[in-house]
């Protein structure tokens, strides 16, 4: 599924790209501004990454993550790696005000298109 994103065949709502990362909105957000960071190429497990792309990754979310926090007003991002929802490496960067937002079996919140945009326009804005 997120490689048919990286190919532009599923919309998202996307907060920054590189030639080898994509950073976009989760449509089953546990909070707004939950962002999943992905490497383009296509590989299930994000410890089977090569050193440099692992590394890339990390570095890149460290970007993305400091916009969503000047975005968002919480206390901290909440980073995730779960890997068995989805057979695509990817991290979770969820803004978090307690441990508890962190839970993967909290209610997920639900956006409006256009809400999703603005979320993304607002964390694109300290990038």
């Amino acid at each position: 599924m997120f490689s048919k994103i990286v190919n532009g065949e599923i919309p998202c709502h996307k907060i920054a790209e590189t030639n080898d990362f994509l950073a976009f909105l989760d449509v089953r957000p546990l909070a707004e501004g939950h962002t999943l960071v992905i490497p383009k190429i296509e590989i299930d497990y994000i410890f089977d990454m090569d050193d440099e792309h692992f590394a890339g990754l990390q570095l890149f979310s460290k970007i993305i993550a400091t916009a969503v926090k000047k975005a968002i007003p919480c206390k901290r991002i909440g980073v995730a790696v779960i890997g068995l929802e989805v057979p695509h490496a990817h991290i979770h960067l969820v803004p978090m005000n307690a441990i508890g937002d962190l839970n993967f079996e909290n209610e997920r919140k639900q956006f409006s298109h256009e809400e999703y945009a603005e979320i993304a326009a607002k964390i694109r804005k300290f990038l």
